[in-house]
């Protein structure tokens, strides 16, 4: 009689958690699906910008204008350093999603197993090669003196905990895919309170330098990674762990779908780069200090976009995967409003409140810095009214496998339009790099569009000739 229980018996455990995914992705009505999916999805990703938005904060706060200047030189590399774990948590969550939606398990299982052993693999080999590197990329970047030492001791702290905490990307996607979207916020909203609250104690009340600041939330990303996992190891979710098939076929499928991620990933990161240098040729450790807080700032609005698109990623794909077009398209239609709304929210919160989002982030700063950097966040908030609609398009040409269509997207969104912008408004100085995100937004923006109306017109003709 014990083996009817649920979670006593093997089968039972894997139909019911089976059952919750279909129910969930295929037969939930859309408006409820999106308040049960795409809103706590969008408070994960909140929670997490937040704990950035955190750290940003405290470091400016307790540490002062130097240090906060040297983690927003480093944070891109930070984040080069998770764009294969990023590459592997999106590139396996479609084609996982697609498996589910056909009720191919066995594929979904094999694709699951096999990211986990890769995003640890990958972890280990960043981790190497930023740690020993991160001396001579801050000598290339420009910096020097103690604004090059407290950038390279930040970036090597990260380093150190790679190989165990690049997996954050994926176990977040694979909760979801299990049904488990709950979980996945509750994971998320943990790892944002013990990391604030384990770096408030670090840098506020043991006075310790910037270092401890990458050490308090690398270790968050631990502990939320082993809680997440646990369901996993039990085998009490939808995915489970089987001995992987290490093939170049899986090897490439993952690749391939994750690979409009990783590319505005990397990408991303080598435009920031390129804008960090321009910011310290132009304007000193002064620019980088204000262009980090026009980033921390958007990081909010922008995740709350991308967390309620990529927390219907999976329900898209399981749609596809099932051929039941009429529910993409009703659910596409939640993310790109919900989108719009959250873009335009965005500009008006950053236009209304610019001097006060300042002084948050650095509340001795000069009247001189204090101009600046109002100035600067004035003309950038402009691009929220755009930026929205290409995040949505790319989402959802990923979820239907569309990836050379959304890795032109996110390419063009991250790297070609802002280089070519950036050299066209050169001639403006400052206010030229301040620009340079509202004017590469439409641009993306156009794009997205011709690229939707195709993908658009190439499905109707499928649909015709079927």
């Amino acid at each position: 009689m014990e083996t009817n229980e649920p979670g006593m018996d093997g089968q039972k455990t894997d139909d019911e958690s089976i059952r919750k995914s279909e129910e969930l992705f295929a037969h939930t009505p859309v408006r409820r699906l999106f308040l049960r999916a795409a809103i706590p999805g969008a408070m994960g990703m909140l929670i997490s910008s937040v704990y950035e938005l955190a750290d940003a904060i405290l470091v400016g706060n307790f540490l002062g204008e130097t240090a906060f200047a040297a983690i927003n030189l480093a944070i891109p590399f930070v984040i080069v350093g998770f764009a294969l774990g990023d590459l592997i948590g999106s590139g396996s969550a479609v084609p996982i999603s697609i498996s589910l939606g056909k009720g191919d398990y066995d594929h979904a299982n094999d694709v699951f197993s096999y990211a986990c052993v890769l995003n640890v693999a990958t972890g280990a080999i960043m981790g190497l090669a930023l740690f020993f590197g991160a001396p001579v990329i801050m000598a290339l970047m420009g910096a020097s003196g103690e604004l090059a030492a407290l950038a390279t001791t930040y970036l090597q702290v990260y380093a150190v905990f790679l190989p165990l905490t690049t997996i954050m990307y994926s176990v977040d996607n694979f909760m979801r895919i299990s049904g488990h979207i709950r979980r996945s916020f509750l994971v998320n909203a943990f790892m944002a309170i013990f990391g604030t609250g384990l770096e408030i104690v670090l840098l506020g009340v043991l006075h310790l330098g910037v270092w401890a600041a990458a050490f308090a939330y690398s270790l968050a990303m631990v502990v939320s990674i082993a809680i997440a996992f646990w369901p996993f190891i039990q085998g009490r979710m939808t995915l489970k762990f089987v001995r992987p098939t290490i093939s170049p076929e899986t090897t490439k499928e993952i690749a391939l779908f994750g690979m409009p991620v990783f590319l505005e990933n990397a990408a991303g990161r080598i435009f920031s780069i390129l804008m960090n240098m321009a910011l310290l040729r132009l304007g000193g450790e002064t620019a980088v200090s204000v262009y980090g807080i026009i980033m921390s700032v958007q990081a909010v609005v922008t995740m709350l976009i991308y967390g309620t698109v990529d927390a219907l990623q999976p329900a898209v794909g399981y749609n596809w995967g099932a051929r039941d077009l009429s529910r993409v398209r009703a659910i596409e239609v939640y993310c790109f409003a919900t989108s719009a709304v959250l873009g335009i929210l965005g500009f008006a919160l950053i236009r209304l409140f610019p001097e006060q989002m300042v002084l948050i982030f650095l509340p001795n700063a000069g009247a001189g810095f204090l101009a600046l950097a109002t100035h600067a966040l004035g003309l950038y908030g402009f691009s929220f009214l755009v930026k929205w609609f290409s995040f949505a398009a790319q989402t959802f040409m990923i979820a239907v496998g569309q990836i050379k269509l959304a890795s032109f997207v996110s390419v063009a969104m991250v790297l070609i339009f802002p280089v070519a912008v950036l050299f066209a408004l050169w001639p403006l100085g400052l206010d030229g790099l301040w620009l340079n995100s509202p004017a590469t937004h439409v641009l993306c923006a156009i794009a997205s569009a011709l690229v939707l109306l195709r993908f658009r017109k190439t499905v109707h003709e499928r649909v015709e000739r079927a």
